[in-house]
């Protein structure tokens, strides 16, 4: 039963995919941990530690939808264990001699940690795939508005031009980056834990690492080479870089939240004749889309946090760093995968609105080419006293008649100064979308 709003039937769409449910709901969450389990006992057999048959038997049976989902809390909650109960509700199906087999030598991190390790793989790959389906968008938009002018704005104010082609540039770019982070970094986290008690695998001795190997490689995860259970770093490392991509996807979605304001109007997301935008208020249309992904990069930092904390820990084992992962791990793939996913949709359904773009420059966009041409002749600084003073006597008039003692040549504010940014644009686009 959902505990908490965002779990809900309701409401789970905004915090979840459909992909991203599924690796952390019960039914894979526990099937996955079987999974462990098998490739540890075939591993196990491999190097002569348990009897092959065992090893069989367990493959068979370590089913989730055959076991006592019951059972694993009733035995969980009363051993104060945090394995037992699914180690005994698989004892209760597996018979000789692999119920005396199954988690042999094993430890709770040993379980929990190597599903990390499938885990980080798994939600990077969704992850990485949305965002290669939002960079291909906005390099589709970059190119197609490569010459699309609007003004530049700092400090919340119209500047000068640049053009939407730049700006869209500017969000791939970053998220180019973000690809290449997850790439790179996969091969850290995408590894197993098989540590035993205190990391030196003294229980398998003197099989250990050949032991891990053969584990690791039947779960298609890396062997991590050393035990890692006070090293928190690969677990740190993946929230951190999923909140760079939540903080990039929000900063997309904070430039279409303010941009598709009536008042501005350069930007709109897709419509839909079925979204309510308010109860009392008919004519509205809120920014869903774009105004979720900057609640879902709170979510994401927030408990990428949490993971950083982690790093610090005690000894060889560690409950209060790696538990605390249980809780927020989850939570950050989460609200990064669904963002990621949620982006995409934005981005390819974002509606333009060049003309606009164009109006909203407003009369004194050329004030930076101005001021160019004017220090050519006067000097920087003289140039931009001149100017200062200029508009400051005519605050309501345009820059034309502000300057019009000052021998201002009509052809500076002509066209805006552009010709740099589509250049930077093409350089994005020929760099095309990483694989």
């Amino acid at each position: 039963m959902a505990t908490r709003l965002t779990e809900s039937g309701a409401y789970a769409r905004l915090w979840r995919t459909p992909a991203l449910a599924d690796i952390f709901e019960e039914p894979r969450r526990l099937q996955s941990w079987l999974d462990i389990l098998v490739a540890l006992a075939a591993a196990q057999a491999e190097v002569g530690l348990i009897p092959g048959r065992a090893a069989e038997q367990i493959a068979r049976h370590a089913r989730a939808d055959q076991l006592d989902v019951e059972l694993v809390a009733a035995e969980t909650r009363r051993t104060g264990h945090s394995t037992l109960g699914l180690i005994r509700a698989l004892q209760t199906r597996l018979p000789e001699p692999a119920s005396e087999y199954v988690y042999y030598g094993a430890t709770v991190q040993d379980l929990t940690d190597t599903w990390f390790g499938l885990v980080m793989r798994d939600v990077g790959a969704l992850v990485r795939a949305d965002l290669r389906r939002a960079h291909a968008t906005l390099l589709r938009l970059a190119a197609t508005h490569r010459d699309t002018v609007m003004a530049g704005r700092t400090h919340g104010q119209p500047g000068a031009p640049i053009t939407f082609g730049f700006k869209v540039a500017t969000w791939a770019d970053e998220l180019g980056r973000h690809l290449a982070r997850l790439a790179e970094g996969s091969a850290r986290w995408s590894v197993g834990q098989l540590a035993g008690a205190v990391g030196v695998l003294g229980f398998f001795e003197p099989d250990g690492i050949a032991l891990r190997r053969l584990f690791c490689e039947r779960l298609k995860l890396a062997d991590p080479g050393l035990s890692w259970t006070s090293t928190r770093d690969r677990v740190a490392e993946f929230g951190s870089v999923l909140s760079l991509v939540a903080g990039t996807l929000a900063r997309i979605g904070n430039e279409v939240y303010e941009l598709q304001r009536p008042e501005i109007g350069e930007l709109s997301e897709a419509p839909s004749q079925h979204t309510v935008g308010s109860i009392t208020m008919p004519h509205k249309r809120n920014p869903e889309l774009s105004e979720h992904l900057d609640t879902l990069a709170r979510l994401a930092r927030a408990n990428a946090g949490i993971l950083a904390e982690g790093m610090v820990s005690g000894h060889e084992r560690d409950g209060r760093a790696w538990k605390a992962e249980w809780a927020a791990l989850p939570d950050v793939a989460l609200a990064a995968g669904t963002a990621a996913s949620l982006a995409a949709d934005l981005v390819d359904g974002l509606v333009v609105h060049p003309d606009r773009m164009r109006a909203n420059l407003g009369p004194r966009w050329a004030s930076e080419r101005v001021l160019a041409e004017l220090s050519r002749r006067h000097g920087k600084h003289r140039a931009q006293q001149l100017l200062q003073d200029a508009l400051s006597a005519n605050p309501d008039g345009d820059l034309a008649e502000a300057l019009k003692e000052h021998d201002l040549d009509e052809k500076w504010t002509r066209e805006p100064a552009v010709a740099t940014a589509g250049a930077m644009v093409d350089a994005i686009v020929a760099r095309g979308t990483p694989e």
